[in-house]
Order: structure tokens, then sequence, then C-alpha cells
């Protein structure tokens, strides 16, 4: 994959790279990034020589049929991994396994803490669950993230992407090992994390939102449907006053 697909994105796209050299040769490592475009999980594999191991939704793998098939086993040939977000605790709890068993085989595992991509290209609240037990069950460091402009590349609803340069910069590895054991601990989770998200936003220069990226997108949504109805009701008004 990393041939069929990561060469032809190189040559196409030419990223920038800043921080390669913080990625090490070999060992369990945490790739922390924030979260700009559906592009993001194929940039940044592209341009590592190590597998980067992603979680994506359990649909990806199980949709039947013969676009189904291709689907899983393009999924499954990028290193992602499919988390089943059904049940009582749902996506959080099957990434937080997907994730330990990645790192306890040496490997890079590669994980949002915004938790779904970012609305309108500002950095998000990181989300404490995912991120922070998975670096404290099994002491991995971990290496933040910033991928740059890859939302301008291809933006929700257009189909043909713009040829253009993204950029990602790799900051240094994060070192955890003081909260040993305090994975469980809801104010420790909540302190590794936003150290985690500040430095991406060093990296990234994006503007900081203290909220989470799922209440932006509510409240984004619900604005679009008030105005729609707004629109609406001036219409219909107008119609009436024409009537009479």
């Amino acid at each position: 994959m990393k041939v069929a697909i990561g060469g032809p994105l190189k040559v196409a796209f030419r990223p920038w790279v800043e921080g390669l050299e913080n990625i090490p040769a070999e060992g369990a490592a945490i790739l922390a990034s924030n979260h700009l475009s559906f592009s993001d999980s194929f940039f940044l594999p592209a341009v590592l020589d190590r597998k980067v191991t992603f979680i994506a939704k359990a649909e990806y793998f199980t949709t039947p049929g013969v676009k189904g098939r291709l689907t899983a086993a393009f999924f499954k040939g990028v290193g992602q991994l499919p988390v089943d977000r059904s049940g009582a605790r749902g996506a959080g709890e099957a990434a937080i396994k997907s994730g330990i068993e990645v790192l306890e085989r040496g490997e890079l595992f590669g994980i949002y803490p915004e938790g779904t991509r970012s609305p309108d290209g500002r950095l998000y609240r990181g989300k404490p669950g995912g991120l922070a037990r998975v670096a404290l069950a099994t002491g991995a460091p971990v290496i933040p993230v910033a991928m740059i402009d890859t939302e301008k590349i291809q933006p929700p609803g257009k189909v043909m992407p713009k040829l253009m340069r993204p950029g990602i910069r790799i900051g240094k590895p994060l070192d955890f090992s003081r909260y040993h054991g305090m994975e469980h601990d809801r104010f420790v989770l909540r302190a590794v994390t936003d150290e985690v998200m500040y430095e991406i936003m060093k990296l990234s220069g994006q503007e900081y939102v203290d909220m989470y990226a799922t209440a932006a997108k509510r409240q984004i949504a619900d604005a679009a449907k008030a105005a729609k109805e707004a629109e609406k009701a001036t219409r219909d008004a107008e119609k009436k006053q024409t009537e009479g």
C-alpha cells in the first residue's frame, strides 16, 4: 500500500515534512494528530518508513457486495483496524483495546484526540479517554503531529481533490511515565490530554477552541437548520402577503 498509494500521493501532492527525526526507528509510540481531513490517515503514513495503524468504524469492513469487499481490503491494506461502535461504551473501549494491542507489538499507533474531523479548521478540545488511557496503560511515548492544510485538498462535499502541498509537523516525544498506574484518574487523563493538545496547537498554529468538535458540529447543524427554517418562514410570509 505504501507503493500503490503512498508513492502516488507523494508524487502528486509533494507533502512537506518537519521533524521526521522524532519518529523512533523501532519500538512502540503513539502518534497523536489533529484531524482536518479524511486524507490525514493516508498522508501521514505515506511520509513515514514505518507502518502506522489507525482505527476505523467497523462498517467500512462489513459492507456486503463487491464494493464492500473492495473497501474492506483497502482499509486493511492501509493499516486501519475495525472498531465496533455498538455496546454500552461503544468505540471508546474498542479503540483503547485496539491501541494497546498495537503498541504491545512494538508498532506505531495513530489516534486523533479530537475524536472527529474539525468542522472549521480550528483545533478542538481533546477527548481524555482514548489517548491518555492507552499512553498510561502501555508507557508508550506520545508524539504530537500537526497536519497542515489537508482540509483544503478535498473539503467536505467535493469529489475531486485540489492539487496542492499539505504539510506535516512532527513534534518531540512526550513522556508521561510520571503518571504510571494512574490511567483511571480522570484528572490525570485530562492533564495528559491537554498537554498533548497544547503541543499540537503549537505545531499547527491553529486557533484552539475549548469545546469538543462533536458539540461544535451539533451547533453548526442546529444553526443551519434554524437558518433554513427562518428562510422558509420568510418565504411563506412573503407568499401570504402577495396573495393577500
